[in-house]
């Protein structure tokens, strides 16, 4: 169901997360969401810092806007993102965490280098009976960003293959058992998170494309396998809300977490034929070079490409985006694109005012295109000449 891209051409957001202001210094750890609000000096300042991020949005001109995944905490390579939902779902041993290791096919990085500290900050719960949903309380999370703005805001969460092998599990005797667990209960806490109103809900980083490069799952699913994972996290959402599919090759640290740049065709028909009405591909940062299969073989959704790149400081140049926009509608038509960040901005390397100022050229990248196409143009305070503080001549 198309509820916040169903009217626009070449809209424009983030995938989801913002850097963290360095004024907010609370953390939720394994506390509830709902009862760290009770908490003023956390309450003050996670709706500062989620009004913050909207605001930014609203200012550089994006058409669909994200809390900047406030609720994560301030955790090494941005693990919360990971973290957060084993601390708060049914069935593990919050109390006692332990260092854990990727079951994602050898990723590995030896000390010294920088993401060897993110390898040694997964302390990790296990799983030790029946999964459930827990105090997620995503609702919550995203009414009290919603009530803030007038604009969408798109809600994301981590898929349940990229939990499941985040974990040590003295429960199930078959890791298949836990991931299903998972997006069962997963779907459970978005069913409620559709039926509050939220306009857009992404599942983030299902690992279908990355099973040619790691292999199987677990040694035993495929593509196809985890392609019907994924709709089982999602079954009867689409009937409720917008259903977004983000992939990317990992950004922890803002790092990159292969050697050699990644191409996504061998994995695009299974994306072709997910549940979900919105695929991101992670583009710029790989020269785009996967444009031309996606718009071929994607055919039955629209398509979020990465215009701005997570890993650089650089701030990509208006023309440039309009650029790779211009070449990106030879392949995908006008009504089925949108544009966005490559991943999150938000896991540990990026300043905010790095993000605000990549946002905003993203916005006038895409002007420049919709003024050759006739379209009408986002209103983008962030580079109105008028306000300028520089003295003209």
């Amino acid at each position: 169901m198309y509820n916040a891209t169903a009217d626009l051409i070449l809209p424009t957001t983030i995938i989801g997360s913002l850097p963290r202001p360095t004024w907010f210094t609370e953390n939720i750890g394994s506390d509830t969401f709902l009862r760290s609000m009770m908490n003023s000096r956390y309450r003050e300042q996670y709706t500062d810092a989620v009004a913050v991020h909207l605001r930014n949005q609203e200012v550089a001109g994006l058409d669909i806007c994200t809390d900047g995944d406030a609720h994560y905490d301030e955790e090494v390579g941005g693990q919360s993102w990971t973290s957060y939902p084993l601390f708060h779902m049914d069935g593990f041993d919050k109390k006692n965490p332990q260092p854990t290791v990727m079951r994602t096919g050898g990723v590995g990085f030896p000390m010294g280098h920088i993401l060897h500290d993110y390898l040694e900050a997964r302390i990790m719960p296990q799983v030790i009976g029946p999964i459930g949903r827990g105090d997620l309380q995503y609702t919550a999370m995203w009414k009290t960003a919603q009530r803030m703005t007038k604009k969408p805001v798109k809600f994301g969460t981590i898929t349940p293959d990229i939990l499941s092998a985040a974990v040590d599990d003295r429960y199930y005797k078959d890791p298949i058992e836990r991931l299903m667990a998972l997006s069962n209960a997963i779907n459970e806490e978005l069913m409620e998170l559709a039926e509050a109103g939220c306009p857009v809900i992404q599942l983030e980083e299902p690992s279908i494309h990355m099973i040619p490069i790691r292999g199987k799952v677990f040694g035993k699913l495929d593509m196809g396998d985890m392609a019907e994972v994924f709709d089982n996290t999602t079954r009867g959402l689409r009937d409720k809300t917008e259903i977004w599919c983000h992939t990317c090759w990992g950004s922890p640290s803002q790092q990159r977490m292969f050697k050699e740049v990644q191409s996504y065709e061998p994995a695009l028909e299974f994306y072709n034929q997910i549940d979900a009405d919105v695929v991101t591909f992670e583009s710029c940062s790989s020269g785009m070079r996967d444009i031309p299969a996606i718009g071929k073989i994607v055919t039955e959704k629209k398509i979020a490409i990465g215009m701005i790149d997570h890993h650089s400081l650089q701030i990509e140049r208006p023309e440039e985006i309009a650029n790779n926009i211009r070449e990106t509608l030879k392949h995908i038509p006008a009504e089925r694109l949108i544009l966005c960040s490559d991943c999150g901005m938000g896991r540990e390397g990026m300043s905010p005012r790095h993000a605000r100022y990549k946002m905003t050229s993203l916005v006038q990248g895409t002007n420049i295109v919709k003024r050759e196409l006739g379209l009408p143009e986002a209103p983008c305070l962030a580079a109105d000449g008028r306000y300028s503080l520089v003295p003209t001549e």
